[in-house]
């Protein structure tokens, strides 16, 4: 989920995936995949194949990672052919296996726990959560995988960005500085850990699907808002950058990316549990390790996503307007005090 976030927090990447000629294509490239994710449906429904959860994911990963690839080839202006001759073999495999396959099995996993947090179960009715998520998944494959590729085709046409969405300078900043982030990433863990068991202690509801759900997008949210700011400003205290920002302008990045991921990643884990392990109703213990991971993951991200934007602005002098026109979170990332 990474590279999504990346794509619609960092201006530059915004900016060059939703220009109206670009988002005119990506419609055509979600459409066709849906359409042929039905098709597919319907003949897993013909062959009872969706009844298995193991024939629905890897069904759903393979078929994504077809679609990746041929997105992403359209994303480059390019015949899959000519792309597969001059990409490496590095670059095929990440784009079809994981913003492909593994990504198209998270988003299934995703759309299956939802619905049983909905009370629709696949379980207990295979075949409306089937579909949904064969063509939820693939049509977001689609999506991710053609703006992946349009970035590529800018880059080759000599436009420079200073970070691409393939988690390379998420890994040089894990294992290059690690003091920038460890310690804030545990602190973060720990703390979220104990204010989850201290509700579930107070209210038997925090244990619950719906209410940990409710509890882990408040909790991983603003985890998330607060790296992100810490990385956005580092000469500064916590405290100080927040307040140079409003409070509705952090609450929009409270609810996207920081509370709708903490959401995703929840629901992943719990599509995990209880369609892959056979947990349905996973123990406190369980819950709490969800829960803190989930706040940890997204407050490295969020630092992470705070400091590309930083070091966008230190090597950028001067940054156009029109880079600051991210339909999210522009009011957050254009400070007031610039």
């Amino acid at each position: 989920m990474l590279h999504r976030m990346t794509m619609r927090v960092v201006p530059a990447l915004t900016v060059a995936v939703t220009e109206e000629d670009v988002r005119r294509r990506k419609r055509l490239v979600m459409l066709v995949p849906g359409l042929v994710a039905f098709a597919l449906y319907r003949g897993l429904k013909g062959l009872a194949w969706h009844d298995e959860i193991l024939a629905l994911l890897c069904t759903s990963g393979v078929f994504a990672s077809l679609v990746a690839l041929a997105a992403y080839a359209y994303g480059r202006e390019r015949r899959l052919v000519e792309v597969l001759r001059e990409d490496d073999l590095r670059t095929q495999a990440w784009v079809a296996v994981r913003i492909g396959f593994l990504y198209a099995v998270q988003l299934s996993l995703m759309v299956l726990a939802l619905l049983k947090v909905a009370t629709y179960n696949y379980q207990n009715h295979p075949d409306g959560p089937a579909m949904m998520a064969l063509i939820i998944a693939s049509t977001s494959v689609a999506r991710d995988a053609f703006e992946i590729g349009h970035v590529r085709l800018l880059q080759h046409q000599g436009r420079p960005f200073v970070t691409f969405p393939d988690g390379k300078a998420l890994w040089a900043l894990v294992t290059g500085r690690v003091d920038l982030w460890a310690m804030r990433v545990a602190v973060t863990t720990v703390v979220v850990g104990l204010v989850y068991l201290a509700l579930v202690m107070a209210m038997s509801v925090a244990a619950t699907d719906l209410g940990q759900l409710i509890v882990i997008g408040v909790l991983a949210g603003g985890a998330c808002t607060l790296a992100f700011v810490q990385g956005l400003h580092p000469s500064l205290r916590t405290w100080e950058g927040l307040t140079r920002y409003s409070w509705r302008e952090l609450l929009r990045f409270l609810l996207w990316p920081g509370m709708a991921f903490g959401w995703t990643y929840y629901l992943i884990a719990d599509g995990a549990l209880s369609f892959l392990l056979g947990i349905p109703n996973p123990p406190v213990w369980v819950r709490l390790l969800v829960t803190a991971g989930t706040a940890g993951t997204l407050s490295l991200y969020g630092y992470y996503m705070g400091r590309s934007r930083w070091l966008e602005e230190t090597q950028q002098a001067t940054i156009p307007a029109s880079l600051l026109r991210c339909p999210f979170i522009s009011s957050l990332l254009a400070s007031k005090h610039a």
